[in-house]
């Protein structure tokens, strides 16, 4: 085969994005003929393959990013099958030499992208793989004697002390190269996307796929709540987080360019607890990242190994009153039916949702981890495998397992008018304030609110015990 050394293929995945995209930055800076290519191959994701609502997402990013591509004047190759196939079909009919990727850090995924290096090298192909979706390398930050950090304060204290990060890359020009008509490109539809799951796809509300919704969130965010992070982040009846989680899963918006931002805005808001909080949560991502890539077993595996013995127990019928949104708990109940119909959860209300399955039903992190996967636009293998563990206590930095959120108690402190509760259980609705987290307390109502699937009480109890009994294994 005869390579042209023109010709570079840009290999999009997790980084859906023009902006800041430092792959095609250096394939421009080549000038070369450049072929942006998506491959929908769900055998190179697994285990993990995205679930529902990530497919429902990807399919709309993806003609999203064709159309930005179409705008430059050029446009996306997207193809379905064997990633090796594909790209040994994209090689021979373009002739390209060079091939660039970001480096992506799922362990199935890091495993099979060196096995395509090699591959490709072995066929005189150059490779050129990058970072993109984090603001440092995994591999850069580690303790002095060389291992990986398990505490987040002592890693993000390293990260700080490095050089600052780059800034963003400079704007694309208003054209770009055209990809040869000999490189055909299937069509992007739902079907494709389709795959066996527990529930059936679904529209999406509340968010604008894409990049420029992903820029024009940054934007709304940065100039209305920023400001007010560090306590309207807490508020699930409040739009005061970001809502960037699903954006930065899919790589529609870059962290540098995040960062860059807020940053900015910094500069007229001096001293601003709340863009230090945002910075700070930007660090738990990439601390997130720091940990699946030096313990790649987490997504499985608990990384404190007495967690490996503890007595989680089988309860289906509970799981599902939990999956639904029917435990009797309204905050609870309210955050299951938000996903279920939604595809996104407020995070305070992610963590008490978890945390109620863990330690009031006993179910493991594991198995509510699966769910937040299939349900969840920003479905992110590191950050959902850190949160699940870190609500379990069996993590890094995990909170400790005796804390136990209290539903009434968070619901009460954080949803204080039941505005939340009211939105996504209008059960509900006609309940006083007064009992809105506490309906089995109210008398007299028409329609009585479901009972409670467990004591909590007893639950907690039951959940300290069995820790102790691990404890003194």
């Amino acid at each position: 085969m005869i390579m042209d050394d023109s010709v570079s293929i840009v290999w999009f995945r997790r980084d859906l994005r023009l902006d800041d995209h430092p792959a095609l930055h250096e394939a421009l800076s080549r000038g070369n003929q450049i072929i942006p290519l998506f491959i929908w191959d769900p055998d190179y994701e697994k285990p993990w393959i995205p679930g529902t609502a990530s497919r429902s997402w990807l399919m709309q990013s993806l003609q999203c990013l064709d159309q930005e591509l179409k705008m430059k004047g050029s446009r996306l190759i997207f193809r379905q099958g064997s990633t090796l196939n594909v790209l040994h079909d994209i090689i021979a009919s373009s002739r390209a030499k060079t091939i660039l990727w970001h480096r992506r850090h799922e362990p199935a995924v890091a495993a099979r992208d060196k096995s395509t290096i090699q591959h490709l090298l072995q066929k005189r192909v150059n490779v050129r793989i990058l970072n993109g979706s984090l603001l440092r390398d995994p591999d850069s930050i580690r303790k002095e004697n060389g291992d990986p950090y398990r505490v987040f304060t002592a890693y993000w204290n390293a990260h700080r002390r490095m050089e600052p990060h780059r800034a963003p890359l400079p704007s694309l020009p208003s054209h770009l190269p055209s990809v040869d008509s000999r490189v055909y490109s299937d069509t992007i539809e739902a079907d494709i996307f389709s795959m066996p799951s527990p529930t059936p796809p679904f529209e999406i509300h509340g968010f604008t796929p894409g990049e420029a919704g992903a820029l024009r969130a940054l934007d709304t965010f940065s100039s209305e709540w920023a400001d007010q992070y560090d306590t309207s982040r807490d508020r699930p009846d409040l739009p005061g987080t970001s809502r960037l989680s699903p954006h930065l899963a899919w790589g529609e918006i870059s962290p540098v360019r995040i960062w860059h931002t807020m940053e900015q805005v910094s500069r007229m808001v001096p001293a601003s607890s709340g863009i230090n909080t945002f910075l700070r949560e930007i660090g738990w991502r990439e601390f997130a990242y720091h940990l699946l890539t030096h313990f790649p077993d987490t997504p499985e595996l608990p990384l404190r190994g007495e967690f490996r013995h503890f007595p989680w127990q089988k309860k289906p019928e509970a799981y599902e009153k939990w999956k639904s949104g029917d435990t009797g708990f309204p905050i609870v109940d309210a955050g299951m039916r938000e996903l279920l119909h939604s595809g996104w959860m407020h995070n305070r209300v992610r963590m008490l949702t978890a945390s109620f399955l863990v330690k009031n039903l006993g179910i493991s992190w594991s198995e509510g981890a699966q769910w937040f996967w299939d349900r969840l636009y920003d479905a992110d293998l590191a950050n959902n495998t850190l949160g699940w563990q870190w609500t379990a206590g069996c993590g890094a930095d995990a909170a400790p397992f005796f804390r136990i959120f209290n539903p009434v108690i968070q619901g009460q402190k954080f949803d204080p008018a039941g505005k939340y509760v009211r939105r996504w259980v209008p059960d509900l609705s006609a309940y006083p304030q007064r009992f809105i987290h506490t309906p089995w307390l109210a008398s007299g109502m028409e329609k009585p609110y479901t009972d409670r699937i467990v004591s909590l009480i007893e639950s907690r109890q039951r959940a300290l015990n069995d820790f102790q009994s691990l404890s003194s294994q």
